[in-house]
């Protein structure tokens, strides 16, 4: 995965914005980057769709921005001399993707069918929009898609929202879903940019899907684990399952064989995908211990933040 695709991979969710007026561009990216999504595919179905992308190249650099609804050559060439950085169609035009991967930049195709995922694959692309999303079968479509197409990365964009979100984004082939619930028409013409904030941070939450998974409890040595999981099991009639390093008790705690990360122990957060959590934890101010991660054939599995919670470490943990 190259660097751009990645960022927008951990990023997570792409704002769709259909903008009338120029002037909002600004502050509306601003919005969204106070909400966390610092993305947008501002979309050619406007005539200020060009000044919009302008604007927020210049003014707001921390944005990763592309043009959307690109059906033209002459609208490719318009979007790339105004600074974006990927470009997206509705669809799947070959002579409009190869003139845009001609031009060196990221071309991410809409598409619908296997062949016309083929056809992107055979560009040497990686990653396609899936359009109209929810119409064409939704997440179910793709998982039926992935076992011939490991390698390819998916956007869907189409009658997404907060509430379907999180089925989409606990697929690991999704790149990023595409979505226009948190910049709608009426929220934009009305300014309502606390609103827009709000509703990309309630989106990051339901993308990332953090939930306690186990407390960590540290001890001395192996036999006083086994005491007090075995304590714990019999007060609250829990299962025991012990494995080299720890006991697990039911399904919330693991008592530590050792004394552990943390003074106290550790409390293990689960998350849909690490990168993505990593990357918006950091937006509130988290850093992370780097010795700590492990990875498998998928990716990050685990890793540690820096710093001390009430006398616990605390770990990210993969679904």
């Amino acid at each position: 995965m190259n660097e751009l695709l990645k960022k927008i991979h951990d990023i997570g969710i792409v704002p769709v914005i259909a903008i009338d007026d120029a002037s909002k561009a600004v502050p509306l990216a601003k919005a969204l980057v106070a909400g966390g999504l610092p993305a947008a595919e501002v979309t050619f179905r406007t005539a200020a769709a060009e000044d919009a992308i302008r604007a927020i190249v210049k003014e707001v650099p921390e944005m990763v921005v592309g043009a959307g609804t690109v059906l033209t050559k002459e609208q490719a060439d318009r979007a790339i001399d105004a600074g974006v950085q990927f470009i997206v169609s509705p669809g799947f035009n070959p002579e409009i993707t190869r003139y845009v991967i001609d031009k060196g930049m990221l071309m991410i195709p809409g598409t619908a069918t296997a062949g016309e995922m083929e056809q992107a694959m055979a560009m040497g692309l990686d990653a396609v929009k899936f359009f109209p999303a929810e119409q064409n079968g939704g997440i179910d479509k793709l998982k039926a898609l992935a076992g011939p197409y490991k390698t390819l990365m998916w956007m869907p964009t189409g009658g997404i929202n907060t509430d379907n979100l999180e089925k989409y984004m606990s697929f690991p082939q999704i790149l990023a879903c595409g979505g226009t619930w948190m910049v709608k028409k009426d929220l934009i013409e009305g300014e309502r940019w606390d609103e827009i904030t709000a509703i990309c941070k309630a989106a990051v939450k339901k993308m990332l899907g953090a939930e306690l998974k186990h407390i960590g409890i540290n001890t001395a040595n192996e036999e006083e684990a086994v005491a007090l999981a075995k304590t714990l099991c019999a007060l609250f009639d829990w299962e025991y399952h012990p494995i080299d390093v720890s006991v697990f008790v039911g399904r919330g705690f693991e008592v530590m064989k050792f004394m552990g990360r943390g003074r106290n122990g550790h409390i293990a957060i689960a998350v849909n995908d690490i990168e993505r959590a990593i990357f918006h934890l950091a937006h509130n101010g988290a850093t992370f211990d780097e010795s700590s991660r492990m990875t498998d054939e998928k990716g990050t599995k685990l890793i540690y933040l820096n710093g001390d919670f009430g006398g616990f470490d605390i770990h990210l943990a993969r679904k």
